[in-house]
């Protein structure tokens, strides 16, 4: 049904698309095919409808809550795609009558969705359509539609089209209805406002139709609904083999937007504002904004950021511009105020909130390839603080405890209290990760030390960086729990990445970022003090700096850290090497994930030796200075056959590793079925929205991974591992405000910097090379193992 290998000529390895409609999958296609911006992002249904669809449009950041029983998630916003067309009055539907060919595609590289279509009607008679659709990366406002319709014999075409308000997120219902109107009997118009964010949301939309590309004029009937405004256009005549097409261009825009903030605003001129965007969009036309578009695709993105791989199959070209594009289309990189949904704004799950999704999986992209977006991600957390700490007061902690998940700035956690069926009471499953799961705090205090080394970015650390790193360790050492009788400091009663283990002691991710944060804490504590007095004073009065220092001195030799056994292997928490072992082998072969829990409640498989994803595994990739390759070794014997990988970000994490270990047999393995977890054969996996982290994955196996790429404690490292289905890897990475572009071939490691700037140095097989201009160095040849 999907194939990955339709692009031809220069759009070759371009291209995803759906060569077969079949109603009962529908979730695959609307969600990799998901078009946005950044400010919104609109799941790609088709105009027509089907039973099962889920017609999702999304503004980032407009956050709403339905019910106090309920948590926040981003409102399904009033539909401006739909439409319906009747043929001689037969309504056009895929599901009746025959479909001669079918093709539906996105271009990755003019980020265009394009469906052709070549349909008998039940009555006999043949339409040829094309519909053509794009969410502009020039206009973060505007939504483009050109549908071409040419009928194979005289035909009566009625078409209803408008904005439809009714739609709702799986039934709750966000808006309170605003008035609707029709200005210069072109223009449509309907507002919304949240029913408790009290968010104004402006929707505009008009058509334009041509025959032989000349507009002519169409009359039709304006009607208003309960929360919808259309048109019913009627009686179109077409002659037989005559293409007839229709624009129609729409704009969304709401108060929240940053533009929007002025003291002054009001929602008339937000709504004189938004009408006027659409009446210069509609006279430029389809094509001139598409232009636009394509064009903004092209210098900001693929000219600046493109990965050329070039090896045996050509998929796994189009799996990293796949991964770069979703990583565009749904993230917020214009405002500050907002972070990026675990699935992005290409579907309702997860309600668009945060996660440590962003921090680990998704920020080392844009920290080595846009440093400014990733400073707005990071600005998003240091905003959010207040929220940090009213959690940390509510469950009688000091500084900053970040929510497991995140949505509006000063909301703090905003987790679901359950969550899916308990198959053995029937009950719903408590979701613990908003009370346990902590280690996010250390993830964030990660992050920011993490861009601070490979950025430079001083100004980011006085106004936020060192504020987040110091406050996220006073809440570590009010977290820690004395254990007399071992004279140390444990973290108790936790989640760790591997959510199959609930409520466990001393998980070691979690305990060794912990005794990282604090450690970094006093670092940076100190040299402030010594270098920057006044902003020192400033933040010691915030946080009263000699106090927590002196606990952090106190309690940071005292913090337990598991030991690595004598067989090298490292305790994921106190109690998960005493679990029962069991044949996983039929969960290790399945078809979906999650078939754990055909058999077993979380309960149950609490008491198994079974994980979900990485844990002490990426544990040994974010602090790999701290072990030796033979523990992480022994580790991964350990516990890689024992990690079902149900969770999408433990593949890539395990194809960097192992990757570093030189098996890139097993590497180029790990991620390929990575590439496939939104791309594969598999029509159900992407129902709920795209995994955004899974793409942030991809993006680290290719340039950490085989690329070699490592920042460690603030030195560049490039050490390359082509797999052997790869004969050339070329891609662009930023570093301390310089650009490099890196190719490595099976024989030489070319850098280029092309920016001109201040030398760059890096290590490469333990040895120090410095970059002026350009360097290439020959590779030693590779041993690559098979397991």
């Amino acid at each position: 049904m999907m194939n990955y290998s339709t692009g031809q000529a220069e759009y070759k390895n371009w291209c995803v698309a759906e060569e077969r409609f079949d109603s009962q999958f529908l979730g695959k296609a609307e969600a990799i095919f998901s078009l946005g911006n950044g400010y919104m992002g609109a799941r790609s249904t088709t105009e027509e409808r089907y039973v099962g669809e889920v017609r999702n449009t999304f503004v980032a950041g407009t956050f709403n809550r339905f019910a106090e029983n309920e948590v926040t998630e981003l409102p399904n916003v009033a539909d401006v795609i739909a439409m319906e067309f009747f043929f001689n009055g037969t309504r056009f539907d895929l599901t009746l009558g025959k479909i001669h060919h079918y093709k539906r595609q996105l271009d990755l590289k003019r980020a265009e969705l394009v469906r052709e279509v070549d349909w008998e009607a039940p009555t006999g008679e043949r339409y040829v359509l094309e519909f053509r659709r794009f969410v502009s990366l020039a206009d973060r406002h505007l939504v483009g539609q050109r549908i071409t319709i040419t009928p194979l014999q005289e035909t009566t075409l009625r078409v209803i089209s408008g904005i439809n308000g009714q739609v709702t997120n799986s039934g709750v219902q966000h808006f309170i209805e605003g008035e609707k109107r029709l200005y210069e009997e072109v223009y449509l118009q309907q507002v919304q406002k949240t029913t408790e964010s009290k968010i104004d949301f402006v929707l505009n939309t008009t058509h334009r139709f041509m025959k032989q590309d000349t507009p002519v004029q169409v009359k039709g009937l304006i009607q208003m609904d309960r929360r919808k405004i259309v048109y019913d256009f009627k009686q179109i005549a077409l002659q037989a083999n005559e293409p007839f097409v229709i624009e129609k261009l729409s704009t969304i825009h709401t108060s929240r937007d940053n533009d929007q903030r002025q003291a002054d605003y009001t929602l008339e001129s937000l709504r004189e504002e938004s009408l006027t965007e659409l009446k210069e969009a509609a006279a430029a036309g389809y094509e001139a904004k598409f232009h636009q578009h394509s064009a903004e695709w092209d210098q900001r993105i693929w000219s600046a950021l493109d990965i050329e791989i070039e090896g045996d199959d050509g998929f796994d070209q189009l799996a990293i511009r796949f991964a770069q594009y979703h990583m565009t289309v749904m993230t917020p990189a214009h405002d500050h105020r907002m972070n990026i949904g675990a699935k992005g704004l290409s579907g309702e799950g997860y309600k668009g909130h945060t996660f440590w999704d962003t921090e680990i999986f998704l920020l080392p992209y844009f920290i080595y390839t846009q440093p400014k977006v990733a400073k707005s991600l990071l600005e998003y957390r240091y905003q959010t603080l207040p929220g940090a700490h009213r959690k940390a007061l509510e469950n009688g902690y000091e500084g900053a405890m970040f929510p497991w998940e995140s949505a509006w700035l000063e909301d703090g956690e905003v987790t679901p209290v359950y969550g899916a069926a308990d198959i053995v009471t029937g009950t719903a499953t408590k979701i613990w990760s908003g009370f346990i799961e902590q280690h996010i705090t250390s993830d964030v205090a990660f992050a920011t030390w993490q861009y601070y080394q490979i950025t430079g970015d001083e100004t980011f650390m006085e106004e936020s960086g060192y504020e987040l790193i110091l406050d996220t360790a006073k809440f570590w050492s009010s977290r820690l729990e004395w254990n007399d009788a071992a004279k140390q400091y444990h973290i108790n009663q936790v989640i760790g990445p591997d959510e199959y283990k609930e409520h466990v002691n001393n998980n070691a991710f979690t305990n060794y970022t912990a005794h990282w944060n604090i450690q970094k804490a006093m670092e940076y504590k100190t040299v402030l003090e010594q270098t920057k007095p006044a902003l020192y004073e400033r933040l010691d009065e915030k946080m009263n700096l000699a106090k927590a220092f002196a606990k952090w001195e106190e309690c940071l030799p005292l913090l337990y850290l598991p030991a690595i056994r004598e067989d090298g292997v490292l305790p994921q928490d106190d109690t998960y090497l005493s679990k029962e072992i069991i044949d996983l082998t039929k969960y290790k072969q399945q078809t979906h994930v999650g078939s754990l829990f055909e058999d077993y409640n979380l309960e149950q498989v609490n008491e198994i030796q079974v994980s979900k994803q990485a844990d002490v595994m990426i544990l040994f990739y974010l602090l790999e200075d701290l072990f030796d390759q033979k523990t992480k070794q022994a580790n991964w014997s350990y516990y890689e056959p024992k990690t079902l990988h149900d969770s999408s970000l433990s593949l890539s994490t395990h194809c960097v590793l192992a990757s570093d270990m030189g098996e890139t047999d097993l590497a180029y393995d790990l991620f390929s079925r990575a590439a496939r977890i939104d791309l594969g054969p598999n029509m159900k996996t992407s129902d709920h929205g795209i995994h955004a982290a899974s793409l942030g994955g991809i993006w680290q196996s290719v340039v950490n991974g085989f690329g070699g790429v490592r920042m460690l404690n603030g030195q560049l490292r490039i050490n390359p591992r082509l797999p052997k289905a790869w004969d050339r890897l070329a891609f662009p990475i930023h570093w301390q405000g310089e650009r490099l572009e890196c190719t490595v071939t099976r024989d030489t490691l070319d850098i280029k910097q092309v920016t001109g700037g201040q030398p760059v140095s890096f290590t490469h097989d333990g040895n120090l090379y410095t970059i002026e201009r350009e360097i290439q160095l020959t590779l030693q040849p590779q041993v690559s193992e098979t397991r």
